[in-house]
């Protein structure tokens, strides 16, 4: 039989815990120089990509060396001076990060909307980090509407039931248990690794008992 969990306990936990909120790969500026590195990538071919080489790398530089304000001032230089340009939309999608672990939450959300990156992953992230945005600033309902558009943008084992579960927390916070409720069974029923980690089945009984509630 399942354990129940209480409103109370749900709230805490949602409001207390970090890992709830922030992208589980997206958490603290180590992540984003983890990220940085990554769009290194995106710079080696065509000569407006490469140009940017320079700059991030003093970005990264400046994010290994706990200088959060100069990276930050670098990446809005790259954001500016490389839009349109893979380049710039990384730095945009590094930059958005930044803003969010600073507590700027609506900053990070503008520069988050505007990315357009190809690969996959990361822009399903940036999706997903678009819903802490929203639910940082109590706006619940969207914030489970960009969890829900990454959550489905690309399934896979590791975003897909992690932005469900955050999906489910929100709708819960917006008042919404029975699509609670729906996102928790969706868990159970497809990524049982996922499901098994976070007990699942005490959300669905909390999400289902309110709905009869």
């Amino acid at each position: 039989m399942s354990e129940n969990i209480t409103k109370e306990e749900i709230i805490e936990q949602f409001k207390g815990n970090k890992i709830l909120k922030y992208s589980t790969i997206v958490v603290g500026v180590i992540a984003v120089v983890v990220l940085a590195v990554l769009a290194y990538n995106y710079f080696i071919s065509g000569p407006n990509e490469k140009a940017s080489e320079a700059e991030i790398a003093n970005a990264i530089m400046y994010l290994e060396n706990d200088s959060t304000q100069l990276a930050t001032e670098e990446f809005e230089y790259l954001t500016s001076e490389y839009d349109g340009y893979k380049g710039g939309e990384v730095a945009q999608y590094a930059l958005g990060n930044l803003y969010f672990e600073q507590g700027n939450y609506e900053a990070a959300l503008n520069e988050l909307k505007g990315v357009k990156i190809e690969d996959t992953y990361l822009m399903t992230l940036a999706i997903g980090t678009q819903g802490d945005c929203y639910s940082e600033l109590g706006d619940y309902k969207n914030a489970v509407k960009m969890y829900v558009k990454a959550a489905e943008r690309k399934t896979n084992d590791v975003t897909t039931p992690m932005f469900y579960y955050k999906a489910g927390l929100n709708a819960e916070e917006a008042g919404d248990f029975a699509k609670a409720a729906e996102y928790y069974t969706i868990i159970k029923s497809d990524y049982l690794s996922f499901a098994s980690q976070k007990g699942i089945d005490k959300y669905i009984t909390r999400a289902e008992n309110s709905v009869i509630e």
